[in-house]
């Protein structure tokens, strides 16, 4: 980090950690069939962790189907896996190199899985959004330690990015609690 009292920065930095999360939650389904429900997938390909629309394309024929067709047909097997291992409780049916995927009813039990990956999600936000705290609260306390900028200085830079700090994890939490409505309204 260049400049430890660039809040600007940090701003940046947390609002990135919101859009990934915003990202993740859409992928969850409340309904009806998505492409973006396999974003978070990520299939082992050629030896590193790559997203399943880098090896497959995705399509909705139906208003409960995904369809997955993978480009390489010794993917099948990889992306079968991803996909049944991504904790969004879908089973894929293999056809060829095309993976079927019929997506449940929701019911109540799925509804409260689904809940609990939002939850996930929104730790995994939180945790983001607190080492860009981290981050930005060393490099004041690095700067003060330097005589870059003065006690009095370097207290009131560390208000400000904890008053950033909460705003953006309240942020997720008011994103959370709409999702979680939403996705338990019947």
């Amino acid at each position: 980090m260049s400049d430890p009292t660039d809040l600007n920065d940090l701003k940046r930095r947390m609002d990135g950690a919101i859009n990934a999360y915003i990202g993740d939650i859409t992928s969850l389904r409340t309904g009806r069939a998505s492409a973006n429900i396999l974003d978070p997938v990520q299939v082992d390909a050629y030896g590193s962790k790559v997203p399943l629309n880098q090896v497959a394309n995705i399509t909705v024929p139906e208003a409960r189907m995904l369809s997955v067709n993978i480009w390489d047909k010794s993917m099948v097997n990889a992306v079968d896996r991803a996909i049944r291992e991504s904790h969004l409780g879908l089973n894929p049916i293999m056809d060829g190199q095309t993976l079927r995927i019929p997506l449940p009813e929701l019911n109540e039990e799925r509804r409260r899985s689904l809940v609990k990956v939002a939850h996930e999600y929104a730790e995994k936000a939180r945790v983001a959004i607190r080492h860009v705290r981290r981050d930005g609260m060393d490099g004041l306390k690095k700067a003060e330690k330097d005589g870059d900028i003065s006690q009095d200085d370097s207290r009131s830079l560390s208000d400000d990015v904890q008053k950033l700090t909460d705003e953006s994890i309240s942020r997720i939490d008011d994103l959370l609690a709409d999702k979680e409505k939403e996705i338990m309204q019947v």
